[in-house]
């Protein structure tokens, strides 16, 4: 087994804390709200501008709009929020 510093064993990843709730329901509300409302911006942005431009550019932003959205939606249903579970306090 590998050892950390000083010789004392590393700590152990617990996969069933993996996503621990950490918001309450307005937090979740509010994300699912934001990454609904990225995902609409990004299929209008899609089909709206990227197709008619063709641009690589215009496509990148359309499917970061999307993951981004979507990674909103997965916080909302999951109640973990990626920012809290680093250690910032986030307002909501």
């Amino acid at each position: 087994m590998p050892n950390g510093v000083a010789g004392q064993p590393l700590p152990r990843y617990n996969v069933l804390m993996a996503f621990t709730c950490n918001i309450d329901r307005r937090g979740r509300i509010a994300r699912l709200v934001y990454g609904l409302v990225l995902v609409t911006v990004a299929a209008v942005l899609a089909f709206g501008w990227a197709l008619h431009y063709d641009s690589v550019a215009l496509w990148v932003i359309a499917i970061s709009c999307a993951v981004a959205g979507a990674f909103g939606i997965f916080e909302g249903l999951k109640g973990w929020c990626v920012m809290r579970a680093m250690g910032f306090k986030t307002p909501m």
